[in-house]
């Protein structure tokens, strides 16, 4: 344990951790000081000098001042008090006061509780304006530069938190502002809008607009109303004191109407919370907040702003019965009883193994449980899947293979902490962004070194140390002749391997074939840079591996990411800080609907359904004999509808008409159906061919829990009341239960939680109580509360204890079809998730990219004789699809990218095929050969001018503080009264 240092504060000694700031340290006792422009998220800025103190003698900034062993502190002294003055007033100069009438006035505006904190009751410089128009470009938030105190906040969130390195100060300007790229309008910038530039901004200079007009009593009114209001105000109320008083009060009025709940984001796996801000039905705004633990204060486009789809008027309200070519609407006692009616006469008729059940992924861990639970005691089928199939359930099978858990190593603050990550076939930029900004952070900032392995040379290949373009499919080779080199080398974990691992030797052996020159011949990346890449490892004290979908949608994903998790154990890098096997989960729940068990061989919690003991125990707590044999994937459940043997279908939240690899066949499938229900928000494609559509609810409109990438479950509380006469999934679940003779008598989700912990090992001291507010728990929970942030730390999850290195072989080659000389690789974009149904319903996010389009390599372009907005046709066996072109340098010669965000005319899945990975059925919608027809040699860019793929970054280390320093016009206040006094 680190020595503390002594040191006094007023008179009083105290002790202080080494390392620590005087404002650090000062905030930690809870003594208060002025201060504004810092945040902890962010750090010490150094910009607003209202932080000053008396440091031995000296008036000094406290935020950038390190503590020292004796340092002498004084906070109250007159020349403090003036300097503190002398600072606010400088900064007031440029923020004009008129609380009342200001939609920061929630109790949050961190300048109006600093100015009442002081006791300031007047300003001796005048505020004055800079001479800028307002910035309404923006598609969610609004930049006013009179009222922008220059703090820089949103520069060090933009530059060092988010690293999107778009904004800055422009310090030279005679009337200095924040810029966005080299000055252009925020709308035609490389802005992301990721919103923590709105989140960190100490006053109202940056607002979301769904705030404006709506977050105070007397904000709604228009421009020369709101004037004259605040020139009134300033004339009635000659100082602070009044105005804080009557703003105080108004900001408590806001409490009656405004409506703050903790919830848990409904997209990505990264598991961003926030609190979200309502009144009535409107949602004001996601934000984030510190102690928020997978993100912050991080947040995404999709996260802070992508919330149009609650309020859609696209949203179904009631339930849907199938009249001929129609759908008529029907009150829920009418369609419950006939699904239950329907089910009951397929099962009586054809068996309990003729009905299938699909879970979401995007649903509750508590409704997972019930999907499976009602597929296996009401119905009797182990028929259950969710679309980990379509993404991770070939990382799981790697991973079980080797060393015994089915998620990641640790938590992404392991990532953030390693000293080498690889990322291999993620574009975590786009799909998952503040994961993202957490690695651009450590590279940036603390010398993290990082290596891309991907088939584009996306935005986190063009920050990489290293990037290396494999060819397709081939990403085992290069793998395995890198684990090969580096043993060959001596440079293996010899103590790890000896204590904790099972079969070197046979795994060894098993490497013979991947030589550097094989590897070569058979990836495509040259000898040398193999040698690069094992000698980064080598070298690096901590490595993680991040890896997604363009490494398990193979046919060998399963053993591509068994080869992963080979390479980590060869070095050392499980059971410790900054290292392990990190499969980045797709949605927000898919981790947690595979530990629920909605899947065909396992119990919840990965217990298998032929095993004895285990499913006696279900058997007892559910009062009913259980199936044995392994069910059918979602996969097979579309071959055996098919085949005649697969009769009703019942699909949550999945749109299975456009995800789903191969959609010709899927929806024709479909129409086979003697019976398909559909749950979920919008009549999908897929809801399109039910029989009956059941209305379920978003996520705000209901409570539970979800389960993020690094294991982490989150409760999320219910914000609104269901739009309409829509249900929660688990509520329906429960309902229709009943209609078949089973009442479960659950009156909450806290119980549900709680049969399940109480039957599932690994979430065995999960309790709601435990979860309360921002607090989460990593799995396996122990009994008593007790959680796993790094797994194997006490062994791997194997009998003995170790882990399993896994031999591998290597039989593939890339489809070749005569005349489809081109391959579609294909993955999400920033903006939309995956296909869209929830994004597709905020105005801005179509503004930002209204049309799936095709990303085509400069070569390709000039061979096709084809320009950016072309139209061409893409074709093979399966099907076709169309789409405009983006001419970019981050593909290469005859690969293309084809966006998911599809409008259900050009999905990319037309052209998939039924080949899956060999252990897990998993689609492999990576292995897409294709014909190219040029349709159209040039049109319109299916990229809009505004998107931030036009911008061009400012890249800079935060505020440049020293640069405002360096100014004529500026003072240190703590300099002006040592020279007056």
């Amino acid at each position: 344990m680190e020595k503390k240092i002594s040191l006094f504060v007023n008179g009083k000694m105290f002790l202080a951790d080494k390392g620590q700031t005087v404002l650090e340290f000062l905030n930690t006792n809870q003594i208060k000081v002025p201060q504004v422009c810092y945040e902890e998220s962010l750090g010490a800025i150094q910009t607003c000098d209202t932080c000053t103190l008396s440091i031995n003698g000296e008036l000094k900034r406290s935020c950038g001042t390190p503590v020292a062993e004796g340092m002498s502190i004084e906070t109250d002294l007159p020349e403090v008090k003036e300097a503190q003055f002398k600072a606010m007033d400088n900064i007031l100069e440029h923020h004009e006061l008129y609380c009342t009438v200001c939609e920061k006035n929630n109790g949050d505006c961190t300048l109006h509780n600093t100015v009442a904190m002081m006791g300031l009751e007047h300003q001796m410089k005048p505020f004055h304006s800079k001479g800028y128009e307002k910035d309404f470009s923006g598609q969610f938030y609004r930049y006013d530069p009179d009222q922008c105190i220059l703090c820089g906040r949103c520069v060090e969130a933009c530059q060092d938190i988010e690293v999107n390195e778009t904004l800055s100060i422009d310090w030279e300007r005679k009337e200095p502002r924040v810029i966005w790229d080299k000055d252009v309008p925020i709308d035609q910038s490389s802005c992301v809008s990721c919103g923590q530039c709105v989140t960190v901004c100490p006053c109202n200079a940056l607002m979301e607009k769904d705030m404006l007009g709506e977050a105070g009593y007397l904000t709604g009114m228009n421009t020369s109303l709101l004037r004259s209001m605040i020139d009134i105000t300033k004339t009635v109320e000659t100082g602070y004191g009044p105005l804080f008083a009557i703003s105080d009060s108004e900001a408590k009025m806001r409490d009656d109407q405004i409506k703050k709940t903790k919830t848990v984001c409904t997209y990505c796996g990264v598991g961003c919370s926030f609190n979200v801000w309502t009144k009535g039905r409107e949602i004001l705004k996601m934000s984030p907040v510190e102690e928020a633990p997978a993100n912050g204060i991080a947040s995404c486009i999709k996260g802070k702003f992508g919330y149009g789809h609650v309020n859609s008027e696209k949203r179904l309200s009631l339930p849907l019965i199938r009249e001929g070519d129609h759908f008529k609407e029907v009150q829920w006692e009418e369609a419950l009883t006939y699904v239950a009616k329907r089910f009951k006469e397929i099962k009586e008729k054809n068996g309990s193994d003729a009905l299938g059940f699909i879970a979401s992924s995007k649903a509750t861990n508590e409704e997972s449980y019930l999907v499976q639970k009602f597929a296996r005691q009401v119905i009797g089928t182990n028929n259950v899947d969710n679309c980990a199939r379509y993404c991770q359930s070939p990382a799981t099978k790697g991973l079980f293979r080797t060393v015994g858990h089915g998620g990641d190593a640790g938590s992404m603050e392991d990532i953030a902490s390693s000293e080498l990550v690889i990322l291999i076939g993620t574009n975590t930029a786009d799909s998952h962004p503040v994961l993202a900004s957490k690695i651009k952070r450590s590279h940036k900032l603390f010398g993290q070194k990082l290596i891309v392995a991907d088939l584009r040379k996306h935005e986190m290949g063009k920050r990489a140390d290293l990037y290396v373009h494999p060819k397709p499919g081939s990403d085992l080779v290069w793998l395995s002749a890198v684990t090969k080199y580096i043993i060959d080398q001596d440079w293996h974990h010899k103590e790890f391997l000896d204590e904790k691992v099972n079969g070197f030797d046979d795994y060894y052996a098993s490497l013979s074939p991947f030589t550097l020159e094989y590897a070569e011949e058979k990836t495509g990346i040259s000898q040398d840079t193999l040698i690069e890449m094992a000698e980064h490892i080598y070298k690096a004290g901590s490595t993680a591996i991040c890896w997604a979908m363009g490494v398990t949608q193979h046919t060998m994903g399963s053993d591509t990411s068994t080869a992963i998790s080979n390479l980590l154990l060869i070095t050392g890098n499980y059971a410790k800080p900054g290292a392990g096997a990190y499969p980045l989960r797709g949605h927000n729940n898919v981790q947690g609907a595979s530990d629920m068990g909605s899947m065909p061989d396992k119990f919840p919690g990965y217990q298998s359904v032929d095993n004895d003991l285990v499913r006696k125990k279900f058997e007892k707590a559910w009062n009913t004999a259980l199936p044995k044999e392994k069910g059918m994937d979602n996969h097979e459940m579309v071959e055996e509808i098919h085949n005649g043997n697969l009769k009703a279908l019942y699909v949550t939240g999945e749109d299975m008409g456009i995800v789903d690899s191969n959609i010709n066949y899927v929806t024709a499938a479909f129409e086979k159906l003697e019976f398909f229900v559909v749950q979920d928000l919008f009549l999908t494609k897929t809801a399109e061919y039910a029989d009956v559509v059941l209305p379920a609810v978003p996520s705000v409109e209901k409570e539970g829990t979800f389960t993020n990438t690094e294991r982490r479950i989150q409760r999320l509380y219910q914000a609104l009341e269901p739009k309409g006469y829509a249900r929660p999934d688990w509520k329906i679940y429960a309902e229709l239960a009943k209609k078949c003779g089973v009442d479960w008598g659950y009156e909450s989700p806290k119980d549900i939680m709680h049969e399940a912990a109480s039957l599932t090992p690994i979430l065995a001291g999960v309790r709601y109580e435990r979860l309360e507010g921002f607090n989460s728990l990593q799995w396996p929970v122990k009994e008593d509360g007790t959680d796993t942030p790094i797994l194997y730390l006490d062994g791997f999850n194997f009998d003995d204890k170790k882990a399993n290195l896994y031999p591998l072989e290597y039989h593939y080659e890339y489809p070749k079809v005569k005349d489809h000389n081109f391959h579609a690789n294909n993955g999400r974009v920033l903006e939309h998730f995956h296909e869209g149904n929830m994004t597709h319903h905020t105005k801005g996010i179509v503004n930002k990219i209204p049309v799936p389009f095709i990303e085509i390599s400069e070569e390709m372009a000039k061979e096709l004789d084809i320009e950016d907005g072309g139209l061409i046709r893409m074709s093979n066996k399966e099907g076709q699809s169309e789409g405009r072109v983006h001419v970019t340098n981050e593909v290469f010669g005859k690969e293309l990218f084809v966006t998911l965000n599809s409008d259900g005319k050009n999905a990319i899945n037309y052209l998939t095929s039924n080949k899956v990975d060999k252990d897990t059925d998993t689609p492999a919608y990576k292995e897409v050969p294709i014909k190219v027809e040029v349709l159209e040699k040039k049109g319109k860019s299916p990229i809009p001018f505004n998107n931030h793929r036009h911008g061009h970054r400012n890249p800079q280390h935060g505020v440049e503080v020293q640069r405002k320093w360096d100014r004529d016009d500026y003072v240190f206040p703590g300099s002006e009264v040592k020279d007056r006094g």
